[in-house]
């Protein structure tokens, strides 16, 4: 079972990857996009880290609605409502268990998937952060390390799609040859998930149905 602290820990490695890799995020957003992503999640997360360490919130869902509140509030453009939209429904899709299963987890994660697809009007195949999120979530149901692969095989796999969505989709058959630093930075979400789970687990990944 997952509970708050496990939730805490995955937000704070989000953070902690988000910053290692803010540059190559922007230089992935350059081409395409308003070369911003990593600076403007950068940000974000970090207040994310440091509102948590202030703060305790008693249940996962708690946690993942302050953090998905706190990104909204930070991190301008796109990015902020999509991320906070992420984070706040599948915060909510939790309730108020304190602890919650790997299965309830996924499936409160595609809710949050879901959302994000309705606000920003995407699916997958559209050269989105949808195209790292949607496989990641269905794979959660199997295991962690499951997720991960499978939002690092959709974030690559942006490299030869014509944007149709966001700031990319302007430039018509020029996004093609760049991968999305959307769907990137959502891998890096799932990444830190699943070594969360990893950690711990004692460094052995955990299925789905916990």
């Amino acid at each position: 079972m997952l509970d708050a602290d496990f939730f805490r820990r995955w937000m704070t490695a989000t953070a902690a990857s988000v910053d290692r890799e803010a540059d190559r995020l922007t230089a992935l957003d350059s081409p395409i996009g308003d070369a911003d992503h990593g600076a403007n999640l950068q940000r974000g997360f970090t207040a994310v880290a440091a509102t948590l360490k202030e703060e305790a919130p008693a249940t996962p869902g708690a946690v993942l609605i302050l953090a998905g509140r706190r990104l909204i509030s930070t991190v301008g453009g796109a990015s902020g409502p999509l991320y906070g939209t992420l984070l706040r429904r599948t915060g909510k899709a939790l309730g108020d268990s304190p602890e919650v299963s790997d299965t309830d987890l996924a499936a409160a994660l595609r809710t949050g998937v879901d959302a994000v697809a309705t606000l920003g009007g995407a699916a997958p195949g559209d050269k989105t952060m949808l195209d790292a999120l949607v496989p990641a979530a269905d794979a959660l149901r199997d295991s962690f390390e499951a997720a991960r692969d499978a939002a690092d095989k959709g974030a690559l796999a942006t490299t030869p799609l014509l944007a149709r969505k966001g700031r990319a989709s302007y430039l018509g058959e020029r996004s093609i040859g760049h991968q999305d630093p959307g769907a990137t930075s959502s891998a890096l979400l799932i990444a830190a998930l699943a070594d969360t789970a990893q950690a711990a687990s004692g460094g052995k990944d955990g299925g789905s149905g916990e």
